[in-house]
């Protein structure tokens, strides 16, 4: 069960970072794709090796900018790589750059699965109890009230819009969040330990949103469901019937045990690569615009696939960010092309 903690004691971040078009990157990608066996390469989820899920847009930068407006009083940044660093990015007190080498056992390297990644961050070394889990495309919008994302003993979390999941078995065509939720309640109702009684077996999936984490729980879930982990950690690349457990399972453990909470927060989700019109894309990021200051949250999720970097979707979302966000944070250089 969640360690209890004083409410004053800092609350870290960490965030997954990877840059896609670095040469030496790509080239242990193409290996690493090479050597999957056809059933591996069949195995693979729907969008799991396109050019969007590992593109930097440079939202880790504006991702910064927004937590250091927003939530300054934050504790220490964590940015868990695979032996890169963001060319902007300077010596820092308040941030450590961890190799994936550092938290993973050698024999699982490369992956290229986010959710294979994350199962391991509880382990970073020195990590705050309390901590928020972020992806570099998830954005803070409004102040941040630490009492809207933790309890005592516990956390908070949100149903994303999207439509209910089916209640079937997991689907090579389906997301990993759908899929996730599937693997998430086929291990609850097995499970011999009873629910609390408020719990209802809800097939949603969770907001794209800063994750509450207890450190505690991880290590805890860790030992109580080894063969969750041991799957998604024997992932190269992201596959359909290995879907990702931080960002489904802990919650929905944690909502079936009473350490987690419902909550209604403001928040976006924006697809880059959904609008299919420029003015229907200019129209929502406008949307954003406007709704600077009100939003809890936003997420900019990079569904460009394989478009080339100066795609005009994406250089329309950097626009935005830079138009909402232009002030360089400490952790960046004051020079480059995002600094203005």
């Amino acid at each position: 069960m969640p360690k209890l903690v004083s409410a004053t004691e800092p609350v870290d971040i960490v965030y997954l970072w990877v840059d896609g078009s670095d040469p030496a990157w790509r080239r242990k990608r193409r290996r690493a794709a090479a050597r999957l066996c056809a059933g591996h390469r069949d195995a693979m989820a729907v969008y799991g090796n396109v050019e969007g899920r590992f593109r930097d847009n440079d939202e880790l930068r504006y991702s910064l900018r927004a937590l250091e407006r927003y939530f300054p009083a934050h504790g220490h940044v964590y940015l868990v790589t695979d032996g890169q660093r963001p060319a902007w990015l300077i010596e820092s007190e308040r941030l450590t750059v961890i190799d994936h080498s550092a938290l993973m056992p050698a024999g699982a390297l490369p992956t290229f699965d986010s959710g294979h990644i994350e199962s391991y961050i509880h382990r970073i070394p020195g990590l705050s109890e309390r901590f928020l889990y972020l992806n570099d495309d998830v954005f803070l919008g409004a102040p941040l009230r630490l009492e809207d994302w933790f309890w005592p003993g516990g956390i908070y979390t949100a149903w994303s819009d999207e439509a209910p999941v089916s209640d079937e078995p997991m689907r090579a065509d389906a997301t990993a969040l759908d899929n996730a939720c599937r693997l998430s309640h086929q291990w609850l109702s097995a499970s011999p330990q009873q629910p609390v009684a408020s719990y209802l077996p809800i097939f949603r999936t969770f907001a794209h949103a800063p994750r509450p984490m207890l450190r505690s729980v991880l290590f805890e879930l860790e030992e109580l469901a080894p063969e969750l982990f041991g799957t998604v950690r024997s992932t190269v690349f992201r596959v359909w019937n290995k879907p990702t457990i931080v960002s489904d399972f802990v919650m929905r453990w944690s909502l079936s045990r009473g350490c987690a909470k419902l909550r209604s927060y403001r928040h976006l989700f924006l697809a880059t690569g959904a609008a299919h019109e420029d003015t229907e894309a200019k129209s929502a990021l406008q949307a954003l615009i406007a709704a600077e200051g009100e939003l809890d949250f936003f997420c900019l999720n990079d569904t460009t696939d394989d478009a080339s970097a100066d795609d005009p979707r994406l250089l329309r979302v950097r626009a935005a960010l830079q138009q909402m966000f232009a002030v360089p944070s400490s952790f960046e250089r004051s020079t480059g092309p995002a600094s203005a």
